[in-house]
C-alpha cells in the first residue's frame, strides 16, 4: 500500500461515491462517522466512540507512552474496516490538542497512517473550533440568533460565535477534562481526592484562560449559548437523571448542585451518578469545573446541549470542499490585507511557478494536492516583509508556521512555511533534512520550483514571465533553457548563477542554456 502523506491524497477504490467518513482523534475519545450524502444533508450510515484519553499519555515532556500509543493503534484497527468502500477524497482524519502538543506525534500517525491507509492531519486550534462549528450549526435549527458554542474537549476547549453557517469569533483554549484531571484532580499527589479547594483552583485556572478572551466575546454578544461533545453532554444527562431539567438543558442552579454531588463524592473512584457512564465518571469533576467558569466568564443561566460536533464539521466540510466551497481563497486575502502583501506580485511568480510545473510534470508528477500549497505558498512568499526586508524568507516561515489559519491542517502550514523558507538564498539543508521522509523529495521539488519563479520576478515585471523552457532528466537535474530577451537582462543572469550555486551546494543540479550566448554551468 502507497503510504499517505498528512497533506497528500492517494488514489484508490471509489465504490460507494456518496459515502463520506471522519475519524476524530480527541485528546479523550476518539470518534468514527460514516454517512451519505443526500444532496448536502447527512445520513448516518455508522457512528463509534471508544475513550482512548490519549492525553492522559502525554508525560511532563510532552511525549506520548507507548501504551497510549497502542491504544490508539487498537482502537483504529477497530475503525479501520469501516472506511472500506469509501473514496479517498471523501475521508478526512483529524488529529487535536494531544496530538498537537505531542513531541512525538509521528510515533502514532506513521503506523496509523499505515494501519488506516489514509493520510491523519494535526489541526489547528482554530481550524478545530471553525469545524465544530459547522457541525453544530448544522445539528440546531437555523435562526438568526447569534450563537455562543463551547465545546470542552480532553484538552482544550473551543469558544465559537457565529451566525447561520458564519464564525465570527473562534478560540481554543488549553483547558480539558483530561488535563485538568491531571492537573487538579489526579496529578500524582492527590489520590484523586475532589474538594472545593480543588475545584475552585480549577475554576480560578479556567477563569485566567478566558480573561483576553472575555470582553470581545462579551461585546459581540450571543442569545443561543450551546455547548456540544461528551462533557457536557454528560453533565447534561446527569442533571436528567436527578431531575433536576430535561435532558438537553443546563441551568446554572443545577451545575451548582453538580458540584456540590462531586465533593461530596470525596475521590474520583467514588464517582458514581445515575446517567453517568463509568468511563466518564473520572473526568467528571474537571468538565464541571471548567463549565462552571464559563458560566461564571460569560454570565451565563443555562445552555442547551447539541449533538453535532468536530466529526460532523468534518464532514459538512468535505461536503464543502467537493463543491469547490473552500476557506482558503478567503483565508489567503485575509493574509494578503493583513500583512500588505503585493496582491500582483504573488499572482505573477505563483503563475510563473505553476508554469514551471507544467513543464517537469510529466517526470515529477506532482499530486494535486501538491500543486495548490506550490500555488498557496508563492501567492504568500514575501509574508515574511510585514516584519523586516531582511531575512524575510526566515520571518515568513515563521508566520506561517505559528498562525492560526482555519481551513489549513498543521502539516500544510509547515509545508508552506518551508517553501517561503526556502524559495531564496541558500538552501535551507537544516530544515529541509528534518522533514519527515515521505515529504522531502516532494517539498524539495517544489522549493526548486519556487525559488526559479522568484529569480524571474525579482525586478517586478508587470506580467508572468513564462519565456522560458524547463526540463528534468533521471537524476532530478533541471536543465532551464532562456528567451534571448531574457538572456539579455545582466540582472537574471546574475541571479541565475547564484542559483546555480545555491542549488549545487544542496546537492541539486541546475544548469542554464542562454539563447545564442555561452552555457551557464556551475562547477
Amino acid at each position: 500500500m502507497t503510504r499517505p502523506t498528512p497533506f497528500l491524497e492517494t488514489p484508490g477504490p471509489q465504490r460507494e461515491p456518496h459515502l463520506l467518513a471522519a475519524i476524530d482523534l480527541g485528546s479523550n475519545s476518539f470518534h468514527l462517522l460514516v454517512a451519505h450524502d443526500l444532496e448536502g444533508r447527512l445520513q448516518v450510515i455508522t457512528k463509534r466512540g471508544e475513550k482512548v484519553q490519549l492525553g492522559s499519555g502525554l508525560d511532563e515532556e510532552g511525549r506520548l507512552s507507548d501504551d497510549a500509543i497502542q491504544r490508539a493503534l487498537d482502537c483504529l484497527a477497530r475503525f479501520a474496516p469501516c472506511l472500506e468502500g469509501v473514496p479517498m477524497d471523501r475521508v478526512r482524519i483529524v488529529g487535536t490538542n494531544a496530538l498537537r502538543n505531542a513531541v512525538n506525534s509521528q510515533a502514532l500517525i506513521e503506523p496509523a497512517e499505515a494501519l488506516l491507509g489514509h493520510p491523519i492531519e494535526i489541526i489547528a486550534g482554530r481550524e478545530e473550533a471553525r469545524l465544530i462549528y459547522l457541525g453544530v450549526a448544522h445539528d440546531v435549527a437555523e435562526t438568526e440568533e447569534r450563537r455562543l458554542i463551547v465545546d470542552i474537549g480532553g484538552g482544550s476547549t473551543e469558544y465559537i460565535i457565529g451566525e447561520g453557517f458564519k464564525p465570527l469569533a473562534l478560540e481554543s483554549l488549553d483547558m480539558g477534562c483530561v488535563s485538568y484531571t491531571r492537573q487538579f484532580f489526579d496529578n500524582g499527589t492527590s489520590g484523586g481526592e475532589i474538594n472545593a479547594k480543588r475545584f475552585r483552583q480549577a475554576e480560578l485556572s479556567a477563569l485566567s484562560e478566558l480573561a483576553p478572551i472575555r470582553p470581545r466575546y462579551r461585546a459581540l454578544g450571543w442569545q443561543d449559548p450551546i455547548g456540544a461533545s461528551g462533557s457536557i453532554k454528560a453533565i447534561s444527562a446527569v442533571l436528567a437523571a436527578s431531575g433536576k431539567r430535561p435532558e438537553g438543558i443546563i441551568k446554572r442552579e443545577g451545575l451548582k448542585a453538580l458540584r456540590e454531588r462531586l465533593i461530596v463524592c470525596g475521590r474520583l473512584d467514588r464517582v458514581e451518578m445515575a446517567g453517568l457512564k463509568a468511563d466518564r465518571a473520572n473526568i467528571l469533576p474537571a468538565g464541571v469545573a471548567i463549565l462552571g467558569a464559563i458560566f461564571e466568564a460569560f454570565e451565563l443561566e443555562h445552555m442547551r446541549y447539541s449533538d453535532g460536533a468536530l466529526r460532523e464539521g468534518v464532514l459538512y466540510d468535505l461536503l464543502k470542499r467537493s463543491a469547490a466551497e473552500t476557506p482558503h481563497p478567503a483565508i489567503l486575502d485575509k493574509l494578503r490585507k493583513r500583512y500588505g502583501i503585493d496582491g500582483s506580485q504573488g499572482d505573477n511568480v505563483a503563475a510563473c511557478a505553476r508554469h514551471c510545473l507544467d513543464q517537469v510534470q510529466d517526470s515529477w508528477r506532482i499530486p494535486d494536492e501538491a500543486k495548490q500549497l506550490l500555488w498557496w505558498a508563492a501567492q504568500l512568499h514575501e509574508i515574511g516583509q510585514a516584519i523586516s526586508y531582511h531575512r524575510f524568507h526566515r520571518h515568513g516561515q515563521y508566520l506561517l508556521t505559528h498562525s492560526d489559519l482555519s481551513g489549513f491542517s498543521l502539516p500544510q502550514q509547515r509545508a508552506m512555511a518551508f517553501l517561503v523558507r526556502a524559495h531564496r538564498r541558500r538552501f535551507p539543508l537544516q530544515d529541509y533534512q528534518a522533514l519527515p521522509d515521505r515529504e522531502r523529495r516532494l517539498l524539495g521539488r517544489l522549493a526548486r520550483l519556487l525559488r526559479l519563479a522568484a529569480i524571474f520576478h525579482h525586478s517586478r515585471p508587470a506580467a508572468s514571465v513564462s519565456a522560458f523552457r524547463l526540463a528534468c532528466d533521471e537524476n532530478d537535474a533541471l536543465q532551464l533553457t532562456l528567451s534571448t530577451e531574457l538572456a539579455a537582462q545582466a540582472l537574471l543572469i546574475h541571479d541565475l548563477e547564484r542559483e546555480i550555486a545555491y542549488q549545487d551546494a544542496a546537492g541539486f543540479r541546475l544548469s542554464v542554456d542562454v539563447a545564442n550566448a555561452s552555457r551557464l554551468e556551475y562547477s
